[in-house]
């Protein structure tokens, strides 16, 4: 008779952080890498979590939970549309989004917004921060431990994509200026509102009891956001 191998969750928690760790490194060094180990990290990350005896409602994927989230989802994009828009159209707070790494052209904006994001971003940070790590974390040591720790955690994995941020965004480059103190300072104002972000992200799926629902929001604040960005540029250039 061939037994099913287990782990502990307690177990299964650093497994999780150097896999995602290699992954981070890995998406850094290779453009759109993220694109195939995206999904085929969430796979595993899945699976594993399953063999440490979390169900699929410890996931955020159980039955029932798909309509509900998908409503708190629909509203989250809303909201987050009609700021971008106001945030957009208003001077004082234009200047936000004009970040050079989207001063794109339409078509390359859609296709990061609704390829590259989703599928490279939302998808595998959703499954393991919300989802595994949360749900893992959870079944060891409380909601509120998971929330934190996964959030913490969360903020970290932003380190590295936020190197250069200072000269990429103007806004944040007119407000800690220029050099390397200037990037420690960008670095560590990413890593504390991702990881600020993640508190939120967390309790509206443990709210929602799906993971639809931070991925909704997760998904609007990139993927609106590139677009915001997008139509300004070209709104400023067409002037």
């Amino acid at each position: 008779m061939t037994r099913t191998v287990r782990i502990t969750p307690g177990a299964a928690v650093p497994v999780v952080v150097g896999v995602l760790a290699c992954v981070n490194v890995v998406d850094i060094k290779v453009p759109h890498a993220s694109l195939v180990l995206g999904p085929l990290c969430a796979a595993g990350l899945i699976a594993l979590a399953r063999l440490a005896g979390l169900s699929w409602q410890d996931l955020g994927l159980g039955a029932g939970t798909w309509r509900r989230g998908a409503t708190w989802a629909a509203v989250e994009i809303a909201a987050v549309a009609v700021v971008f828009a106001v945030g957009a159209a208003l001077p004082l707070t234009r200047n936000a989004f004009r970040d050079t790494r989207y001063h794109l052209g339409w078509g390359s904006a859609l296709l990061t917004a609704f390829v590259l994001i989703p599928v490279g971003t939302v998808l595998l940070e959703e499954v393991a921060f919300r989802g595994v790590l949360w749900g893992l974390l959870r079944c060891v040591r409380g909601t509120a431990t998971a929330t934190i720790v996964s959030s913490l955690l969360f903020g970290l994995w932003h380190v590295l994509p936020s190197l250069g941020l200072a000269s990429d965004n103007a806004a944040i480059g007119d407000a800690v200026g220029k050099g390397s103190s200037a990037e420690v300072l960008s670095v560590l104002g990413t890593v504390l509102f991702t990881g600020l972000s993640g508190v939120v992200f967390c309790e509206l799926r443990r709210r929602s009891g799906s993971l639809l629902a931070s991925a909704g929001l997760h998904w609007a604040t990139n993927a609106l956001g590139v677009l915001t960005a997008a139509a300004v540029w070209a709104w400023g250039t067409s002037r």
